[in-house]
């Protein structure tokens, strides 16, 4: 098939539709009426539970602090206040009627954003209308923290809903058109239905004719009329999306396309063949005075980098305080269990790819480093008895509380590798390196979902550079949060560990 090629087809022709349906359809009407019902009980539902997480928090911060309860005159008015301030943010910014194209942690966030904005604009409303010396700061500071959990709680369960929901043809999914080349719209398809978007027509990409040169709005007219019978298709299908598939070679033309489906009430995407990762952590920006498609960003604000520092110094001494026995402990066992040094000390790339030394209790009789480098493998020989053990239990790992405290490694973030196996790795799999635009970390989302310990195959640390690279293009301080819980609780942790 000539795709998106310029010829001197005949406007009439039938673009030819093949359809890629996925899931199971409800009449489109019913559908989006019942998810109307769904986000409006949603929207309600939050209202109502963040009224009664304000009030329940001012009560319960009176009756055990203060031992008497609130008077019900002041704090209910301010409970409705900051309930319908919530759900006036959740309105203004679209939080609810974008539910079906955001990602989880996406929903969540904006819902603490709001719970941010809204506290904000109370606390200021209370303090140039002079009233801030009625309130509490304690109360208020117990209010954003029961509002915020219990935004998030809400939110969470109604999302986790709306899946099945869709799933089970109760709630009509977001419907889409794509138009491209029939494997490329399968593909496009299958990962839109895993997120709840449903295909409901595909269309082959048309073919546009130029003409001789004339006035400069003529490729523009010439553009509609040669699209003109896939827009007569589309109509009548009241579709929500419409997206194009479209190859470097031709994006002219699928710009061309879009400008002639912009009559359609729908929304219309562009996305290049290929590069559909690619897009989902592109945005879409202001530089100075003008706009540009921001492919990757540094993965850390400055503001971000100084909250996650702060708690990796926090936690770091924390740990040394509390594991201390265990130091010794460890220390002295690995003088009696062989000869050698206690910390093991290891060339190893960090944040930027630049060298760092990182520490470990020494498991093994041979320390190698540099080209005489080594993996471990599993009955490995230069792995001492106590070695075993303490690698079994992620014992050895730490010393690298001191790498986290003076700078070097952060708590979590993607392992380090040595330096020998970087450059192995680096030129058989593309973007490695870019693992390294954060500090290495002493777990990391690879680690908790099994993916650490031998890299003998390339389908191996090719899994663990895509989590590695997941996190730090997801990165928050709640999944820096959730990951040392895993490290904590997951058995997937100790898988390969030897």
């Amino acid at each position: 098939m000539n795709y998106a090629s310029f010829s001197n087809l005949p406007a009439s022709t039938k673009l030819p539709g093949h359809s890629v349906d996925v899931g199971r359809a409800v009449p489109a009407r019913v559908g989006r009426s019942r998810l109307a019902v769904l986000l409006v009980l949603a929207a309600a539902t939050e209202f109502l539970l963040v009224t009664v997480a304000a009030y329940s928090a001012a009560f319960l911060y009176y009756r055990l602090v203060r031992l008497h309860s609130p008077d019900p005159a002041q704090y209910i008015p301010e409970s409705l206040l900051i309930s319908t301030l919530q759900l006036l943010v959740s309105i203004g910014l679209r939080q609810y009627s974008r539910i079906q194209t955001q990602p989880r942690h996406v929903f969540l966030w904006n819902g603490a954003t709001g719970v941010f904005l809204v506290f904000s604009f109370f606390l200021s409303t209370i303090f140039l209308l002079k009233i801030s010396e009625d309130y509490s700061r304690g109360t208020v500071i117990a209010q954003a923290v029961s509002v915020l959990l219990m935004v998030l709680c809400t939110r969470a369960i109604w999302f986790s809903s709306l899946q099945p929901a869709i799933a089970s043809g109760l709630i009509e999914a977001r419907r889409a058109i794509l138009i491209g080349d029939p494997s490329h719209c399968l593909h496009f398809s299958a990962r839109a239905a895993a997120t709840g978007i449903r295909t409901i027509r595909s269309f082959d990409f048309p073919t546009f004719r130029i003409g001789p040169s004339g006035p400069a709005h003529f490729g523009a007219v010439q553009a509609l009329l040669d699209a003109r019978p896939l827009v007569i298709d589309c109509r009548p299908l009241r579709a929500d999306d419409i997206v194009i598939l479209t190859s470097e070679p031709d994006v002219p033309a699928a710009l061309a396309l879009a400008s002639a489906l912009s009559e359609l009430p729908v929304d219309v995407h562009v996305v290049p063949v290929g590069a559909v990762d690619l897009m989902a952590v592109s945005r879409i920006t202001q530089f100075g005075n003008m706009v540009t498609m921001r492919i990757f960003q540094c993965p850390l604000t400055p503001f971000n980098r100084t909250i996650k520092r702060a708690f990796d110094v926090v936690a770091a001494v924390a740990g040394l305080i509390v594991a201390s026995p265990l130091f010794v402990i460890v220390a002295l066992a690995i003088k009696l269990d062989s000869p050698g040094p206690v910390l093991f000390r290891q060339t190893r790339h960090g944040y930027n790819n630049e060298p760092i030394r990182v520490l470990k209790f020494r498991s093994m009789t041979v320390m190698e480093e540099g080209d005489n480098f080594k993996p471990v493998t599993r009955h490995d020989s230069r792995v001492t008895r106590l070695g075993r053990l303490i690698r079994q239990t992620n014992i050895d790992e730490l010393p690298q509380l001191f790498n986290v405290l003076v700078g070097d490694m952060s708590l979590v973030g993607p392992r380090p590798h040595p330096t020998a196996q970087n450059e192995v790795f680096a030129e058989l799999i593309s973007s490695f390196f870019r693992r390294h635009n954060v500090k290495p970390g002493m777990t990391g989302w690879a680690q908790v979902n099994g993916y650490r310990g031998d890299t003998d195959t390339l389908e191996k640390m090719q899994r663990r550079v895509e989590h590695d690279l997941y996190y730090i293009d997801n990165w928050s301080i709640l999944l820096d949060l959730k990951i040392i819980i895993m490290t904590f609780i997951s058995r997937k942790v100790y898988w390969n560990a030897y």
